[in-house]
């Protein structure tokens, strides 16, 4: 009841001389601050609104349209062609009188303004939507760009003004268009070319035509609808089947980490890392939701994900999960050594300074009292099958203390787990720390994360840190993008005194963080083991391999000119076919955030050209010619999925029409259950400038990575760091003997230098001889 106490503002008690009145003049003053942060808030987010609702212009346009037409009228020009006298009619009339007339004037001036001007925005914003709908930059070699592009570019920045806000851009994104049902058919056979025997090519050929003269014009006629209604005709469906639909755990299977700094721990103060983590984070929903313009972006992308980042969990449900966003949360739900607290960020409307954070935390990890019964292992709930979570949340976390207590998390900012190990590349084994450091932040000890939050971070006793994120509400960049923010503030930005403790002063009077309570049943606590046994198999049969590749990056490949991407995507290739004897299904993600709510598209990285050339390689040819054929196919296959030309998010929509008629078609079905043995992605650098790699090489992140998606296949994940380094991160599963992460992160190695050696042109003798004399 102390937290209680400590709510209340004003006491008062009966007496025979009358009421005695005795205010906390205190509480009061903190009540009225956190209200006039909570009206700031709401004042900002109107003006915002405002701003965006008259985007491409600006409010202020609207006063010098209205002066730019009384002025005409001022001078005996009537530049609405006879309309103001029209508005003017219909205004109603009291009396002639002279003011009334004037008044009646200016009215109808005003209204006409307003209506000039709400004309020209939405011509503003068609022209910049017919602006944005031009794709063929991407498609120009580099260095060579037309005067098209150019003169593009100018009109963009034109037409964007000189300072948009986030979301600015959003009613001027164009829709992502349905490509024609030949185009991606013909684009599907030509995938699955080098995977297939001839039979097996001609069978699939056979079902696509059949597909395409039948069914197909059908399904792709509903799709055209959906597509003229919709905002964007796959999101909605890509979030809700492919996410939220899925009745199996999230730990794993969907959920993905981010890491640490590979060299470098700011500090070994675990409370005090926490602070800055957490300060930074913060930080960073403050310009979300002030609509700070994302750095980083020459072009306008879609910024719809950033909506749910902070504030929102997966709640799970029979059929289907639900994502709830809260507008906003003054706190964040901490986890340490079984317990569960809610950590107020925010005093009287003021941020708590990271050394105040400290000290809270702190608080946190001297508290000795035991967690209650079944409550140091209920985060398992949200590892295992989600069918399970769904009936044990409606019978017993429904109302009393539980339900108070489950808002508290899931209301939260986010989650942060204050873990007893320690990880990073440390010790004597290096190489096996990073790995364990990958598993921990991938499934931890399948209880001491809460998955369905929109992303959970870990601080470790060391002082290392990393992030789990749940996948539906947001892609990998979004989330990467939030990650390098913090990672760089709280590195460069906030900073530690000499002793290793965060930045500012302490206010004592702090009330403690707040310990939630629960009444956890014996039937709950028996299922919380259910899925804690369910988890801990699925957590035990992932094996993940982080290393960090040294011997070139981006700089000598670029020297090459040759795309970074395309040469890691072909060495992958190489690998694999080593690895396997083999060739397989290969997905590499991209993103289509150049239309409006666009989340990512299919790059199908096996081709025919990429797979000549790895039978060259391997068959001892000379074979740069067919080597640089096979970048060029994979750049031009990234720019058609970037651009609303992919295969695979349109046949799934096919997919998802076909089943909602109820009709049967055995070419999608045979396409959608197709395994995705090899999944790649590359995690991207966005913000350069937060990074000062030339007087601080060391701090190099480690990017992130993500379980297998197929049970015989790999997971890997890569980032290019810097001109001289790229991290790569691999996993499998255990349960199938002929993968391995380690042996395919050595076959990645190999590859990428036999790679470099194809494309490097042997010495001639006299160059060799004048370099042995220079040695």
């Amino acid at each position: 009841m102390a937290e209680a106490h400590q709510a209340v503002a004003f006491q008062f008690t009966i007496t025979p001389e009358g009421i005695d009145l005795r205010l906390s003049y205190q509480a009061l003053s903190q009540i009225y601050l956190s209200g006039l942060r909570s009206w700031k808030k709401r004042i900002s987010r109107m003006r915002n609104r405002v701003i965006k609702g008259v985007y491409p212009a600006s409010p202020s346009s609207w006063l010098f349209v209205v002066i730019a037409i009384l002025a005409t009228m001022y001078m005996r020009s009537d530049p609405s062609m006879g309309l103001i006298a029209k508005i003017q009619e219909h205004l109603p009339v009291s009396r002639p009188d002279h003011i009334l007339v004037q008044g009646q004037t200016m009215l109808s001036v005003l209204v006409f303004s307003t209506l000039l001007w709400l004309s020209l925005i939405l011509t503003l914003r068609f022209c910049l939507k017919l602006l944005l709908s031009y794709h063929r930059w991407m498609f120009e070699q580099h260095g060579h760009i037309s005067t098209t592009t150019k003169v593009w570019v100018t009109l963009v920045r034109l037409l964007s003004g000189r300072k948009p806000l986030l979301y600015s851009y959003q009613t001027s994104l164009p829709c992502l268009p349905v490509p024609p049902i030949k185009d991606t058919l013909e684009r599907y056979l030509e995938s699955v070319r080098p995977l297939l025997s001839g039979p097996g090519f001609q069978r699939m050929t056979v079902l696509a035509a059949q597909f395409e003269n039948s069914l197909g014009n059908r399904l792709q006629r509903y799709l055209k609808l959906k597509a003229l209604w919709a905002t964007n005709y796959v999101s909605d469906w890509w979030e809700e089947y492919i996410y939220l639909r899925g009745r199996g755990p999230i730990m794993v299977n969907s959920n993905y980490y981010g890491m640490d700094f590979l060299y470098v721990t700011p500090t070994p103060i675990q409370a005090a890392r926490a602070g800055n983590t957490i300060t930074a984070l913060l930080l960073y929903r403050r310009k979300v939701n002030s609509e700070h313009r994302v750095p980083g972006t020459v072009i306008p992308l879609c910024a719809a994900q950033c909506e749910r980042m902070f504030n929102t969990t997966r709640t799970p449900g029979e059929e289907t999960d639900v994502l709830q966003h809260w507008q906003d949360s003054e706190f964040v739900a901490v986890y340490h050594r079984g317990r569960y607290f809610r950590l107020w960020v925010y005093k009287a409307g003021r941020l708590l300074s990271p050394r105040e954070i400290e000290y809270q935390i702190q608080r946190i990890l001297d508290d000795p009292s035991p967690p209650g019964p079944g409550e140091d292992r209920l985060g398992a709930l949200t590892a295992g099958d989600r069918v399970p979570w769904c009936a044990v949340r409606k019978q017993h976390f429904s109302s009393g203390v539980n339900k108070r207590s489950l808002d508290c998390i899931e209301r939260a900012a986010f989650f942060v787990t204050l873990d007893d190990e320690e990880q990073g590349m440390m010790g004597e084994d290096p190489v096996g720390n990073l790995d364990r450091y990958a598993k921990s932040l991938l499934h931890g000890k399948c209880y001491d994360r809460w998955f369905d939050k929109s992303f959970s971070v870990v601080v470790y006793k060391n002082g290392k840190n990393g992030l789990n994120a749940e996948h539906s509400w947001a892609d990998a960049p979004t989330v990467a993008h939030l990650w390098e923010f913090t990672l760089a503030t709280d590195a460069f930005q906030l900073g530690y005194t000499e002793d290793g403790h965060c930045k500012g002063e302490v206010e004592r009077s702090l009330p403690p963080p707040q310990r939630l309570t629960w009444d956890i049943p014996v039937e709950v606590q028996e299922q919380v083991s259910i899925s804690l046994s369910v988890a801990q198999a699925l957590a035990d049969d992932v094996d993940c391999h982080v290393f960090p590749f040294r011997d070139f990056g981006k700089g000598r490949i670029k020297k090459l000119k040759i795309s970074p991407d395309a040469f890691i995507q072909l060495a992958l290739q190489l690998a694999y076919y080593r690895d396997r004897k083999t060739f397989c299904l290969t997905y590499e993600a991209s993103m289509t955030r150049l239309f409006r709510e666009g989340r990512t598209e299919t790059v199908r990285s096996c081709s025919n050209e990429g797979c000549a050339f790895v039978k060259a390689v391997e068959s001892g040819e000379h074979c740069r010619r067919l080597f640089r054929l096979a970048a060029e196919k994979h750049q031009n296959l990234y720019r058609l999925a970037m651009t609303g030309s992919g295969i695979d998010r349109h046949l799934f929509c096919l997919y998802v029409v076909s089943k909602y008629l109820g009709v049967e078609s055995p070419f999608l079905t045979e396409v959608l259950s197709e395994p995705w043995r090899l999944s790649t992605s590359q995690t991207p650098v966005q913000q350069l400038e937060l990074f000062d790699m030339k007087n601080h090489p060391d701090f190099i992140s480690l990017g992130g990575g993500f379980g297998p998606v197929a049970d015989d296949g790999y997971g890997v994940s890569y980032i290019i760091v810097g001109e001289d380094m790229i991290n790569y991160h691999v996993s499998c599963k255990h349960s199938f003997s002929e993968t391995d992460s380690h042996r395919f992160g050595a076959q990645i190695s190999r590859a990428l230098l036999d790679l470099l050696s194809v494309l490097t042109p042997a010495k001639s003798e006299n160059s060799q001889a004048q370099d042995k004399k220079q040695q």
